[in-house]
C-alpha cells in the first residue's frame, strides 16, 4: 500500500479512511494567509455509497487502498439486482447491488465488459466494492423522432431513446437504428459509432 501526502489525495484515487475504502471524487488544496494549506476533499464510501467531506492538513497522510481490477461481463438486470458473470466462464454468475455499481447502472447493457474493483482488506479478504465503466459506450438508437424542418432554435438537438432505455440528446440527423457513442461520465452524446 502506497502512502499519499495530503496534496496527492486527488479525484480518481482510492484511499483507506477509518478502515474503509473511499474513492476521492473531489479535492481542493486551499492556502489561506494565516493557516497552513489543507486539502478539502469529498470521499465516496465504496461500501455504503455515502459521500463525506474530509480535510487533510499538510502533516496528514493517507494509505492508498489496495484495489485490483478484473474484467467482468454484465448479463441482465431484474428488480434491482444486476447479474454479472466472469468473462472466461459465463456459468459463474453473481449479483451486484445498485449501491456497489453506483450511478453507472443506467449505462449498463447486455454483454458489456466492465472492470470490477476488488478491495483486499487487512485480513486478506477480497470483495467487489465497485464497478468501473468504459469512458465511451456505443448504443443502438431504439426510438428517434423525425427531424422537424426549421427546428434549429434550440441548438438542433432531439431526445432519442437508446437500446437500454437511456434518453440522450443528439443532433437532428440521428435516426432509429443508428449506433451512437455516449460518454459515461457526463451522460452526453459524443458522436456516431464506427460500427454504423
Amino acid at each position: 500500500m502506497a502512502i499519499l501526502q495530503y496534496n496527492e489525495i486527488k479525484p480518481g484515487k482510492f484511499i483507506v479512511h477509518d478502515g474503509e475504502p473511499y474513492e476521492v471524487i473531489d479535492s481542493h488544496v486551499a492556502r489561506t494567509q494565516m493557516r497552513k494549506p489543507q486539502n478539502q476533499t469529498k470521499l465516496r464510501s465504496m461500501l455504503s455509497g455515502r459521500v463525506i467531506s474530509v480535510s487533510f492538513h499538510a502533516a496528514d497522510k493517507a494509505n492508498e487502498a489496495d484495489i485490483d481490477k478484473k474484467p467482468i461481463k454484465f448479463v441482465y438486470a431484474n428488480k434491482g439486482e444486476f447479474v454479472f458473470c466472469e468473462v472466461t466462464d459465463p456459468s459463474k454468475r453473481f449479483n451486484l447491488s445498485e449501491t456497489i455499481i453506483g450511478p453507472g447502472t443506467k449505462f449498463l447493457k447486455s454483454n458489456i465488459l466492465v472492470d470490477a474493483l476488488i478491495f483486499t482488506d487487512d485480513e486478506d479478504e477480497s470483495k467487489i466494492i465497485g464497478v468501473k465503466l468504459p469512458i465511451k459506450i456505443d448504443y443502438k438508437v431504439k426510438e428517434a423522432p423525425p427531424a422537424v424542418k426549421g427546428n434549429t432554435a434550440q441548438g438542433a438537438n432531439k431526445d432519442v431513446i437508446l437500446e437500454n432505455g437511456l434518453v440522450v440528446q443528439t443532433p437532428l440527423f440521428i435516426n432509429e437504428g443508428d449506433i451512437v457513442l455516449v460518454n459515461t461520465d457526463s451522460g452526453e452524446y459524443v458522436g456516431r459509432s464506427e460500427k454504423n
